[in-house]
């Protein structure tokens, strides 16, 4: 289980829970990955990322979690998109970098991986 007052987040890949925590390394490992060079560029980024991107963030956040799990190994886990973008927005919004309010719908949203959802729409 997730400790969030430590900035956890977690989401299930087949019967495997994993946990995802953004550190001041999984930051760096980010950065360079999405190429950017501050942390207001990211949210930029954030907003328009391919599946390799995905995975690259994920794979960061899952090592912050204590998990060593590449870019390929995230592409291969027992996963749905929106469980895994769910975590990541989880993981942003426990620290204060995401831009998740609870009285306006995700979809609205301005801030990272806005108009996603943590489960497939109806």
């Amino acid at each position: 289980m997730p400790n969030k007052a430590r900035g956890e987040s977690e989401f299930l890949a087949g019967d495997q829970s994993y946990v995802m925590k953004l550190t001041l390394g999984a930051l760096a490992e980010i950065e360079n990955a999405l190429s950017v060079k501050s942390l207001s560029d990211i949210g930029t980024k954030l907003k328009n990322l391919g599946s390799g991107d995905i995975a690259a963030i994920a794979s960061a956040l899952l090592r912050g979690g204590g998990f060593s799990l590449s870019p390929g190994d995230v592409l291969k886990l027992a996963t749905d998109l929106g469980s895994l973008i769910g975590a990541i927005t989880d993981a942003f919004d426990a620290v204060g970098l995401g831009h998740h309010a609870a009285s306006t719908s995700v979809k609205d949203s301005s801030g990272p991986l806005a108009g996603t959802t943590s489960s497939p729409s109806p």
